[in-house]
């Protein structure tokens, strides 16, 4: 394909499966729960997995105990450390390891940017085996508050952890259009969506033309053919 300089991959639900992470992570908080709560450990799960195929985001945990009319800021806390510090059982998409491994013979810089605590989005990245496919990894949340994307920085840090490559000479490979693809508009990069059926952002749409990707693939195996023809129109 025409060479990007550099080709930046967001992480959840772009390189594995983001629910594949939430229910590993109820797995986790089941069985603490059913050694602090006494609730027993596959109902719990069942229980956590209702509330997040209904929607529940946030406070999942809170509503999850009120439910059973238990509580306090100390359990729900207890179970939200469990969630983010448990070691996840996850696979990258079958075509992720294709495509890095693809960019790196065409000879293009690697980035990867997420939004996140590094600690929990490391975990997942050694659980996948990826960390070493990457010249550079940004997590935002190691750059202090407001660094989150749609801001630039996140976007900036990793171009300079590139070897300062020009933004117009990358491309960010995405999925959530609330936040990602704007985050690259303001940094100056292209960007290409991953819109693959079953996604937790799917079914959402750009708020505005500048919340907008630039391209859209429906899967990562698609991403390749997307950037060429992405280059040759740029």
């Amino acid at each position: 394909m025409p060479r990007w300089r550099a080709v930046v991959l967001d992480l959840d639900d772009t390189l594995y499966p983001e629910a594949a992470y939430v229910r590993s992570g109820f797995r986790a908080v089941a069985g603490r729960a059913e050694r602090t709560l006494g609730i027993p450990a596959p109902e719990g799960e069942r229980e956590l997995v209702s509330l997040f195929e209904a929607g529940v985001r946030g406070d999942t945990f809170d509503r999850w105990l009120a439910a059973r009319g238990l509580g306090g800021e100390e359990a729900v806390a207890d179970l939200v450390g469990t969630y983010r510090g448990h070691a996840p059982h996850i696979d990258p998409f079958p075509e992720a390891e294709r495509l890095l491994a693809q960019l790196r013979a065409d000879g293009v810089a690697i980035g990867l940017l997420s939004d996140g605590d590094p600690a929990v989005q490391g975990a997942k990245l050694d659980a996948l085996g990826l960390r070493d496919a990457f010249d550079a990894i940004v997590v935002t949340g190691e750059l202090g508050a407001g660094a989150g994307k749609p801001s630039p920085r996140g976007f900036e840090a990793l171009l300079h952890r590139l070897g300062d490559i020009a933004p117009g000479e990358a491309v960010y490979v995405s999925d959530n259009p609330a936040k990602d693809f704007l985050g690259a508009r303001r940094a100056g990069m292209h960007s290409l969506r991953v819109r693959r059926p079953g996604g937790i952002y799917a079914e959402l749409e750009p708020e505005t033309p500048e919340h907008a990707p630039d391209a859209e693939v429906g899967g990562l195996d698609e991403v390749a053919a997307a950037l060429a023809a992405l280059h040759s129109s740029a």
